[in-house]
């Protein structure tokens, strides 16, 4: 292999780490929600997979059952992150083309 062959190589995995960058402060700023117990608790979380909100209906925590509701919170919650990690993978794979497979695993799924 030659010198600019290397170079060039070098180069293109620069650009490409700068548009992986520029993704993942994109994704950052968006937002997917996760849901539990037909839509009584959804949590809202970003694609660096941060919780933004939960949110319970009223009648769950009139009801007094805290296992219930602790339950419904997890399951909104996680289902929130499963949605962050989906997000981000497509966005990697749609900005990253055939390498989006190898970086997919960047959203911190596991």
């Amino acid at each position: 292999m030659s010198g600019p062959d290397l170079e060039q190589m070098l180069q293109q995995a620069k650009d490409m780490q700068g548009q992986l960058a520029r993704v993942q402060q994109e994704l950052a700023r968006r937002s997917v929600e996760g849901s539990a117990g037909g839509g009584m608790v959804t949590a809202k979380a970003t694609g660096d997979l941060r919780i933004l909100d939960v949110t319970i209906e009223p009648s769950l925590i009139a009801d007094g059952d805290l296992a219930m509701l602790q339950d419904l919170v997890a399951a909104a919650v996680n289902a929130a992150i499963a949605n962050a990690q989906r997000m981000v993978q497509e966005e990697i794979q749609k900005h990253a083309g055939p390498m989006g497979a190898l970086l997919g695993g960047l959203g911190g799924s596991s």
